[in-house]
């Protein structure tokens, strides 16, 4: 990378686990110095361990460390970080962030205050997609005042409706609502928790459109007006609307319906001067008037990197983290759509700490060990390292396995032995849930919508292993723990041990890649 524009040297990411990894690693592929921010409970992360700097913001609570807006922005002062990387979650859609780091010199790696604001406000971005012709889900375009409203919008549109918040997003702030009689309590409902997740009660009304298909286009847009669509993601395989598996291309996916919806994503980027990555969501329904039998509408747009961006790098070639960093750093683009075609297909199963066999309830403490999937075909963007437990502080995401393969067959046979090979013993994990899923007979001939996994039993909670069983291999595992501390004991720290009890004096040294200072 050379000097152009506003280049920058030292980047701070803003943000903890897998992707702050991700984002240390694309950093570094270009030259460029990374500060990690760590709060109280991630002072072991790998994250803090990888990166050239780290400084402590705050106590565990994300209110105390990665919400907040003043310790991150005094991090990047304190190391002289010239540009800040959010991640996903925790600032990275939120635009006084990112006007903070603008009115400090510092570069917010996204797009500008002006499009987070207006594509976060579900309202204004329904009515600007409206505008530049982007098809959206019927329904209100000015938010609710009282239920009469939504009972007259409802009775225009026809049940079953959803009553939606206008602000923020992740699944919260929606009632579905079948019938009339039900729809003052949902709008009274959805304003209560809307308030108190967002500070904003305003809501809307829209057609809930089922069975359908949750289909993302992926779009890159530099500060030169060039916007570029790398194609879609299938997120349909998901619970209580959090997505479970994504895959690059979508299944059953024509041609013409992709260059319909690409289209779509370039107007609505072009109708928010998008600069960086994001991606545009919509729904896709089987609609015998449309040209080629499938219809779709509007949902949302993600003014950040996605969790499932690694599918797309996987078929369509591209570092997703690096073109970030180079737009925000001033560069073109330097590439075409045309120039980064699709190969083969890509998967990824996002894999959490918690228990499928009893609701996907968290499950967090310490990992007593781990063992990580690789092999031909297979990625993992993982948070695990040796030391490092599941915080009850944050989100249950410990990792993301990700396979390529030829075909769609060939990348599920792929997720199946690499989900044979991942094993973490400690906590529980998702693994099992997602193994009965590439099993699974509509999702292997991709024929599932977004209520399909609610709707259908995919793990049997009979199949879970007996707690003894784990509970050997889990005491077997201590023990062995514990002759590695009296070999220790004897023999002395080796070298890489002696660089990480350094680390906690706050010492220079080698881990990894590169040197590292621990601030704080």
């Amino acid at each position: 990378m050379t000097d152009y524009q506003r280049p920058f040297k030292k980047l701070l990411i803003a943000n903890r686990g897998e992707i702050a990894v991700r984002v240390i690693r694309g950093a570094r592929d270009l030259g460029i110095e990374t500060v990690a921010v760590f709060s109280d409970a991630d002072r072991r992360a790998r994250h803090v361990r990888m990166a050239d700097e780290s400084v402590r913001i705050g106590g565990p609570a994300p209110a105390e460390s990665y919400l907040s807006i003043e310790a991150v922005i005094n991090a990047a002062k304190q190391t002289g970080a010239d540009a800040i990387h959010p991640g996903y979650g925790f600032l990275s859609e939120n635009a006084n962030f990112a006007r903070a780091c603008r009115e400090q010199g510092i570069v917010f790696v996204g797009p500008s205050p002006e499009a987070i604001e207006l594509m976060g406000d579900k309202i204004e971005s329904r009515r600007t997609m409206k505008q530049a012709g982007v098809p959206i889900i019927p329904g209100a375009i000015d938010p609710l005042v009282d239920p009469s409203e939504a009972r007259q919008m409802a009775d225009e549109i026809g049940y079953p409706v959803v009553i939606k918040a206008a602000a923020g997003g992740g699944g919260r702030g929606i009632r579905i609502v079948e019938s009339a009689g039900e729809i003052d309590r949902a709008v009274q409902q959805a304003q209560e928790e809307a308030i108190t997740a967002f500070g904003d009660g305003a809501v809307f009304v829209e057609k809930l459109l089922r069975p359908a298909r949750h289909i993302e286009i992926q779009v890159v847009a530099d500060t030169r007006g060039n916007i570029v669509c790398l194609g879609e993601r299938d997120c349909s395989a998901q619970r209580r609307r959090q997505k479970l598996v994504e895959e690059s291309p979508a299944p059953g996916m024509s041609p013409q319906l992709r260059a319909r919806m690409e289209e779509a994503a370039t107007n609505a980027a072009r109708a928010c001067s998008y600069t960086s990555t994001g991606t545009v969501e919509f729904l896709v329904w089987d609609d015998a008037d449309a040209p080629d039998g499938r219809n779709f509408a509007f949902l949302e747009m993600n003014t950040r990197l996605q969790v499932e961006h690694p599918v797309t790098e996987l078929v369509r070639g591209v570092d997703l983290v690096q073109d970030q960093l180079r737009i925000a750093g001033g560069f073109p683009l330097g590439y075409t759509a045309a120039e980064r075609p699709i190969r083969g297909w890509a998967m990824e199963c996002r894999i959490t700490a918690e228990d499928p066999y009893n609701g996907f309830t968290p499950s967090v403490g310490p990992i007593a060990w781990f063992r990580e999937a690789d092999g031909p075909g297979v990625r993992l963007d993982s948070m695990l390292a040796r030391g490092v437990g599941v915080s009850p502080h944050y989100d249950s995401l410990i990792g993301k396995l990700i396979t390529w393969g030829e075909t769609r067959d060939q990348c599920i046979r792929r997720m199946k032995r690499a989900l044979g090979e991942y094993l973490v013993i400690g906590v529980s994990t998702s693994i099992p849930f997602h193994q009965a899923l590439m099993d699974d007979d509509r999702f292997r001939d991709g024929e599932i919508h977004t209520l399909y996994v609610e709707e259908n039993e995919i793990l049997n909670p009979d199949d879970r292993p007996a707690h003894g069983v784990e509970a050997a291999l889990a005491a077997a595992l201590f023990f062995h723990t514990q002759g590695e501390r009296a070999d220790l004991e004897r023999n002395g720290p080796q070298p890489q041990r002696r660089a990480w009890a350094q680390s906690a004096r706050g010492r220079r040294f080698p881990v990894e890649q590169g040197w590292r200072r621990t601030t704080g």
